[in-house]
């Protein structure tokens, strides 16, 4: 239904009449106008006249929607979106993504997780795919668990695959193999997910399954670059060595077209020891520019230069990187290690990870829960990165080399610990975390440090210079943990849980609860540590882990958190959406 008004206006002396035409485009127009003053109320008018005007077009209720979740009116909101899904346009999904947000502001968690995963299991444009991804990082904090979502419809399978990629990175193989395998069973034409569960099998040493796997992507797609490089580095492992020089005949005269083929086979080739194919590929990504100027291109190029003995190009290619990443130490380094080749104090070759050496060794002894192999031990390029990093080395970079230290723990990782707690120099933090290393390696003697400005002798009870006594049955509940969280947590997070239980006592003492239940405590101290290090936990599975009731783990982690300003803390480091 359309109105017409009609306006009189003196212009030159003479009388005008002007149809204004009173439509729903006519209040639309009025309503934005009056949002762009801030005028929400005026705005609300306008657009519930515009709602009279065309009732059933979806988008005028969800513009009112929309200006009343802007005035907090989160319910009236929801009202009229779920009008729309109910009885105009169930096809506008969107509408879930409004939905998940007027409640996660209500801090209704349980009906925005459910609105948000209909959205995203529905939703084929993924317009609000972004936002969504951060609504679900907050959503699982609030609720301490993964949300409840299967798939990503506007992703048709990529969503899977990102998750089971992320899952191989986290080194949760199993896992990985169970989402890959269905993927598969649903998209059978998904190579690259196919190249990734052959690397899944292989990481959990079924070697049989994953050259299986390699060579369907081979039926499927004879020239699959990926595959052909995978299944090199395979035949490599098993020590087949007819095999792979079959399949390194056929590498070497490839050429490929596309960057990223490029930089795979240039990749593969420099770990099966073709440093000189692996030279000619890097060269040409930074002479076509296709792979951009990144740092790391130049130190892989510079690594291949160096393992030919063409050392000076090698320097002159770590220069360039050390002038595109300013602020790293990486390049400098390996420089360095450059009078070891020359002087042929070190034949062995260097590593293409654009990192300092120990890092990869350090991340895959990480998954491996296995100390560092004696032949590691000592390699003088390894061990003089060590320390070289605990010196020179960033944040990250010192707290990894610590962690190191625990798994190599001789005489002179001790000494050098010893030194690092007692510079002023050196983070407050990372010092206490080498101590932790030096106890967990055996040291039992006090320690001198220093900490907070104040040199100071440690003993072997934890630190606390407000605790005035340490009782037997509190370090019960930290081993028991400690024993529990072994091989599942770094030392960090162990560290931190040490901090965390005597920061606890600390607080409360005198008052310190009674300990009946050493378990119960445990359990709430590993909970704590895993919501604090964002890591998938709930309070069934941790009670399951320590045999005790889900009711004493709630509790006791309510206790410490309200004595620690856990919550408190955790907000201030993961907002609430606004």
């Amino acid at each position: 239904m359309e109105r017409k008004k009609r306006v009189s206006a003196a212009k030159n002396g003479s009388r005008n009449v002007i149809d204004v035409r009173m439509d729903a485009a006519f209040f639309f127009d009025r309503a934005v106008e009056s949002l762009g003053r801030f005028r929400y109320d005026r705005a609300v008018k306008y657009f519930r006249r515009a709602v009279e005007y065309e009732p059933g077009n979806p988008v005028n209720h969800c513009n009112l929607a929309g200006v009343l979740s802007e005035m907090g009116d989160y319910e009236e909101s929801n009202r009229l979106l779920r009008h729309v899904l109910d009885n105009i346009d169930p096809a506008m999904t969107e509408c879930h993504f409004y939905m998940a947000n007027n409640f996660a502001n209500m801090e209704n968690y349980e009906q925005a997780e459910e609105a948000l995963v209909r959205y995203l299991e529905n939703d084929e444009g993924g317009q609000y795919l972004s936002e969504s991804e951060e609504m679900m990082e907050f959503l699982s904090l609030e609720l301490g668990r993964p949300l409840k979502l299967t798939s990503i419809k506007a992703r048709e399978g990529l969503y899977e695959h990102d998750k089971a990629r992320s899952l191989l990175e986290e080194g949760k193989f199993a896992e990985a193999v169970r989402l890959l395998e269905k993927l598969l069973k649903q998209h059978p034409d998904f190579t690259a997910a196919r190249n990734n569960l052959a690397l899944a099998y292989y990481y959990m040493g079924q070697f049989d399954k994953s050259t299986a796997t390699i060579r369907e992507v081979l039926e499927r797609d004879p020239g699959n670059l990926h595959a052909l490089c995978n299944l090199a580095i395979f035949h490599q492992h098993f020590g087949n060595k007819q095999q792979l020089q079959e399949l390194l005949d056929t590498l070497r005269k490839t050429y490929p077209y596309h960057a990223d083929h490029v930089f795979k086979l240039a990749t593969t080739m420099g770990i099966l020891g073709e440093h000189a194919k692996a030279y000619r590929l890097f060269k040409r990504l930074l002479k076509t520019g296709e792979a951009g100027g990144e740092p790391s291109l130049y130190h892989y190029a510079a690594v291949a230069a160096a393992n030919i003995g063409r050392y000076a190009e090698a320097e002159r290619l770590w220069r360039q990187a050390e002038k595109l990443d300013p602020g790293s130490d990486i390049p400098q380094f390996y420089v360095g290690q450059l009078e070891l080749l020359r002087s042929g104090q070190s034949a062995q070759p260097l590593s293409y990870h654009y990192h300092l050496p120990f890092e990869e060794q350090f991340r895959v002894l990480e998954k491996t829960n296995q100390g560092i192999p004696d032949h590691l031990k000592k390699d003088p390029l390894v061990r003089s990165s060590f320390f070289w990093a605990l010196r020179h080395g960033d944040t990250d970079t010192k707290l990894q080399v610590i962690q190191a230290f625990g798994l190599i723990g001789d005489g002179e990782v001790k000494d050098a610990l010893r030194e690092f707690i007692l510079d002023p120099a050196e983070d407050d933090y990372l010092k206490k975390v080498a101590v932790f290393v030096l106890r967990y390696i055996g040291t039992r003697e006090p320690l001198p440090a220093v900490l907070e400005g104040q040199r100071l002798t440690l003993e072997a009870s934890p630190y606390s210079p407000k605790l005035p006594r340490w009782e037997a049955k509190w370090q019960s509940v930290m081993d028991t943990a400690l024993h529990t969280m072994n091989k599942r947590y770094d030392m960090v997070q162990q560290h931190d849980l040490e901090t965390l239980w005597v920061e606890y006592l600390t607080r409360v003492y005198p008052n310190v609860p009674k300990i009946t239940k050493i378990e119960g405590w445990a359990a709430a101290l590993e909970y704590l540590i895993a919501k604090m290090h964002r890591r998938a936990i709930s309070y069934h599975e941790v009670a399951a882990r320590y045999n005790v009731g889900v009711t004493t783990v709630s509790k006791n982690a309510k206790w410490i958190d309200e004595a620690c300003g856990l919550k408190e803390k955790m907000d201030a480091i993961f907002p609430k959406l606004p």
